[in-house]
C-alpha cells in the first residue's frame, strides 16, 4: 500500500461531534422555519373546520363563545348559537384517541346535529362515525344520557367500532349536560 493510505488520519470524537452539532444545528433551524411558515395556514384551516362543523350541526347566523365552569374534562369550549341553543366542542377518547367533535343542543335541550371535526380512529370503521353521515343522525333529538344499544341506550353502534360509537354517546351525553348547566 502507498504510504499516503497508511497514514491517512482517523476523525477524532470531537471532530465528529461538532459535524454532528453543526447537522443537527441546521436540521433543528429549517424545521422552525417551516413550523413559522406553517403555523397560520395550518390555524385557519383548522378554524374553517370547526366553523363549517358549526353550521352543520346548529345553523346561526353567529356563534359567541361561553365561558364554562362546569367540570367535566371532555367539554372544550361551547358557544351560543343565537336563541337557536348552543354548540359545544367535545374531545371523548375513542379508539385510536380523541374524536374532537361538535355537538348542537337546541333551546329545547335536544340534540339538533353532531359533527366530528378530527379523530384517529380505524380506516373503515370507527373512521365511519365521521364519513357516514346515516350514522350521526340517529342523535338528532336525544337528550339525557345518550348510550350505545349495547349499553342499554338507542344508539346502534358501528358494526366493529363500538368504542367508537361509545366515545362518541359519552361526548354528546357531556354536551348535554354542559348546557344543562348554563341554564
Amino acid at each position: 500500500m502507498s504510504e499516503a493510505v497508511m497514514n491517512k488520519k482517523e476523525p477524532g470524537i470531537a471532530q465528529l461531534t461538532i459535524i454532528l452539532g453543526a447537522i443537527c444545528l441546521v436540521c433543528a433551524l429549517l424545521l422552525g422555519l417551516v413550523n413559522m411558515i406553517t403555523a397560520d395556514p395550518i390555524k385557519a384551516a383548522k378554524q374553517r373546520k370547526t366553523e363549517q362543523a358549526m353550521e352543520a350541526v346548529l345553523p346561526a347566523d353567529s356563534y359567541e363563545s361561553v365561558e364554562y365552569t362546569g367540570g367535566d374534562a371532555l367539554v372544550k369550549a361551547v358557544y351560543q348559537a343565537g336563541d337557536a341553543g348552543y354548540v359545544v366542542e367535545v374531545t371523548p377518547s375513542g379508539f385510536g384517541g380523541e374524536v374532537d367533535l361538535m355537538v348542537g343542543v337546541g333551546s329545547d335541550g335536544t340534540v339538533t346535529g353532531i359533527s366530528v371535526i378530527t379523530h384517529s380512529e380505524t380506516s373503515g370503521l370507527g373512521a365511519k362515525a365521521k364519513t357516514d353521515p346515516e350514522w350521526g343522525k340517529q342523535f338528532i333529538g336525544m337528550s339525557g344520557e345518550v348510550k350505545v344499544s349495547k349499553d342499554g341506550g338507542k344508539v346502534n353502534a358501528i358494526t366493529g367500532a363500538t368504542i367508537t360509537s361509545r366515545a362518541v354517546s359519552s361526548g354528546v351525553t357531556a354536551a348535554l349536560e354542559a348546557v344543562q348547566t348554563l341554564g
